[in-house]
């Protein structure tokens, strides 16, 4: 921890995200049966050693924006702030855990209490490698959620309950399943690079 204690995740935003490289996409409500269409947009900034900083948006009506604080372990950082890891880890809980009480407080399934307790393996050569001219590479290894539900319903019941919130999770989809994904290189206002696929990037 940082000497005097401080330590910040974040607080409501006192603005929108602003986005110069991108036009972010209108809200459009959803007409049953098709599916809403929404989109979290972000912009985070680097400040003095680790620190960072980044305000979010859900562009669905009635959410605030959002500022967030990230740093890194001491000596590297100064240990202010989650590191982005942890809001990563945390996202994937979080998101499945309102799957599950959306879905067992419409379908009037009966609860007495619930928590997800998950590992996430990581590995980087960050530490051991850079040192020796060796380039950068990090990866995630695994998950694993343990959903623990304490409840007066049948198995079944709960195990449906489970299913069909995996099912909804837009976190864990982006765990399981390959994405189109694009990463572009702005240098001194001029686009360097852009490169795009689907799925994890090959080496």
């Amino acid at each position: 921890m940082s000497q005097d204690q401080d330590f910040h995740v974040g607080e409501r935003g006192t603005g929108q995200p602003e986005i110069t490289q991108f036009e972010p996409s209108p809200f459009k409500k959803g007409r049953p049966p098709e599916p809403l269409h929404f989109e979290v947009n972000i912009v985070a900034e680097a400040h003095e050693r680790q620190k960072k900083s980044g305000v979010v948006q859900v562009n669905i009506p009635g959410f605030s924006p959002a500022k967030l604080y990230c740093d890194e372990q001491t000596p590297v950082g100064d240990d202010t702030a989650p590191p982005p890891l942890a809001f990563f880890s945390a996202g994937i809980a979080f998101c499945l855990l309102t799957h599950l009480t959306d879905i067992l407080t419409a379908r009037k399934i009966d609860i007495t209490s619930m928590k997800i307790e998950q590992r996430i393996r990581f590995k980087t050569n960050l530490s051991t490698m850079r040192d020796l001219g060796h380039t950068t590479e990090g990866a995630c290894e695994g998950i694993e959620s343990h959903v623990i539900i304490d409840s007066p319903e049948p198995p079944e019941r709960v195990q449906a309950l489970l299913e069909e919130a995996e099912g909804a999770c837009m976190a864990h989809h982006a765990l399981r399943n390959p994405l189109p994904w694009m990463t572009c290189l702005v240098h001194n206002g001029t686009e360097l690079d852009k490169r795009e696929g689907v799925g994890p990037e090959e080496r």
